[in-house]
Formats: C-alpha cells, sequence, structure tokens
C-alpha cells in the first residue's frame, strides 16, 4: 500500500550537517521525498504537532515509565504526567531552531520510515537504523541534562497520525507528485 508520512530531522541531525545522509537511507530504500522545507519552528507550529493528545501523552508516558523502570528507577507519576513532561521538553527541542520537515511516500511508507529511522532512544537502537548508527544519546543523558532525547528525527507513527502532522507542516500544493526513475522496477 503506497502512504505518505512526515519526517523531521531534528535540530540535532540539523546542526549537525546530517540532512543529506539521513535522505539518502530513505531514498536507498526506494521511498521517495514528495515535499521537504527547512523552517525555524515557532511555538504555535510545534504546538500543532505534538497536541496534547491523550492517548500520545499516554503511551508517551507509558514509554518513558517502561524505560524508567528498566534503569531501576522508582516512578510515582502517571503515564500521562510523564507524557506532559515529554512532551514539554519536545517543545522546547524545537521551538526556535531550524527543522527540515519532509513528506515522504512509497510502500508501508510509514512503517519502513520508523524501521530505518529506529528505536526512540539511540543508545538501544539497532545498529544499523539511523538513530542507531548516528547517534549515542540515551534517556539517562537526557534526563540528566533535563531535554528531549537527541534522536535526531521524528517520524510518523501511525497512518492517522501522518495525515495529521503532515497537514499541519505542509499545504497540498506543496506535496509533488511524481514518477521515481526506478517506480517501475520498485512497484
Amino acid at each position: 500500500m503506497i502512504e505518505r508520512t512526515l519526517v523531521l530531522v531534528k535540530p540535532d541531525g540539523v546542526y549537525r550537517a546530517l540532512i543529506g545522509r539521513i535522505i539518502s537511507r530513505f531514498e536507498d530504500a526506494g521511498l521517495k521525498l514528495a515535499a521537504i522545507k527547512m523552517v525555524v519552528a515557532d511555538t504555535e507550529l510545534v504546538c500543532s504537532h505534538y497536541a496534547p493528545d491523550e492517548a500520545w501523552l499516554r503511551f508517551s508516558g507509558a514509554k518513558t515509565k517502561e524505560a524508567y523502570l528498566k534503569q531501576g528507577k522508582i516512578v510515582e507519576e502517571s503515564d500521562i504526567e510523564i507524557g506532559h513532561k515529554t512532551r514539554n521538553k519536545l517543545l522546547r527541542s524545537l521551538t526556535g531552531n531550524p527543522v527540515v520537515a519532509m513528506v515522504i511516500e512509497g510502500n508501508d511508507a510509514v512503517f519502513v520510515v520508523r524501521k530505518i529511522a529506529g528505536g526512540t532512544e539511540p543508545r538501544t537502537a539497532e545498529p544499523s537504523s539511523i538513530r542507531g548508527s548516528m547517534s549515542s544519546d540515551s534517556y539517562a543523558l537526557s534526563d540528566a541534562a533535563d531535554r528531549a532525547v537527541r534522536n535526531l528525527v521524528h517520524a510518523s507513527g501511525t497512518v492517522q497520525e501522518a495525515e495529521r502532522e503532515i497537514s499541519v507542516w505542509f499545504r497540498k500544493g506543496e506535496i509533488v507528485d511524481y514518477k521515481r526513475g526506478d517506480h517501475d522496477t520498485l512497484y
């Protein structure tokens, strides 16, 4: 199934000049770039992207709590409370900094992009993934510095999330339909 998904090269990826290498990883997998732009993300844009959706807050908080428990930390806060803290760190990390927003298209694009991006924590991400091969940040280090994990990219988690996020970052006229030269071989 041909899908579109949103990928953000976060400020840590921009500042480290990894944009081209990150795009290449997706293109090498047969995915195509349907839209791209660099923006300095303002508060309104970032708050729209990380909307305070209860399901997302709960999911994010549960994932963070699980990581804390693996580290042996005692966690008394609820998943939603932890989710709000995670959201606030993400808002601080993206607001006022350069971000490269992309729409990536291809077969099962949401799943494939997330597989290529790797697990959220670079320290434990698959070594062949973007996060596992280009970063070594960890939850422990980011928590000690009271900041978001520097994991280079954001990738939409579901088709529905991708549709919503794409509409936050792009207008319809900014997304281009075209056929890659190897389209017939890939599809």
